[in-house]
């Protein structure tokens, strides 16, 4: 998205996005974090890091999202960002029922949530307004919602296949 983009300004607030996941160090950032919560549940670091349990629906609909963010007008992929409009919320409150049903899991593991639920609000209101101030005829606006679509798609088809497996064995 960010190589497609013709917008500076519009690159380097995305960029803030990729620095808050990849972090400005390294132990740092959303993945970073994600490391911090695996540990926290009891899943070695390895198992994490080979993808040894992503669901071959869960890769497959990932791949789609990339390639749908690389071959698409850069509008577009910032449309489908947009399902982060409806996460601080969700997230908020999975949080809460993680706490309250799986109290072993070690505090520490909810970082990643802890920091970017915040963000994640402006996040979604600063891209809105990007795809609101870019998408001006009626065609943008139709892909806009469509790819906003499809995004819920993948979401959807990634939940579909961790149903599908049954979790881990």
């Amino acid at each position: 998205m960010i190589a497609s983009c013709p917008e500076p300004d519009v690159r380097r607030r995305w960029l803030e996005r990729v620095g808050f996941h990849d972090g400005t160090r390294d132990g740092e950032g959303g993945q970073a974090d994600w490391l911090v919560l695996a540990d926290a549940v009891g899943l070695a670091r390895e198992e994490l890091l080979d993808e040894r349990y992503v669901a071959r629906g869960t890769r497959f609909a990932v791949d789609s999202y990339l390639h749908f963010c690389q071959t698409r007008p850069w509008t577009e992929a910032a449309a489908a960002a947009l399902t982060e409009m409806f996460s601080p919320d969700l997230m908020a409150a999975r949080v809460v029922a993680w706490r309250e049903h799986y109290p072993w899991i070690k505090p520490e593991g909810y970082a990643y949530f802890e920091r970017r639920i915040p963000v994640v609000r402006t996040d979604a209101d600063w891209t809105l307004d990007v795809v609101l101030t870019h998408c001006r005829s009626a065609d943008q606006q139709q892909a806009a919602i469509e790819a906003l679509a499809f995004k819920c798609d993948v979401l959807n088809t990634m939940l579909d296949a961790v149903d599908y497996q049954g979790g881990v064995e």
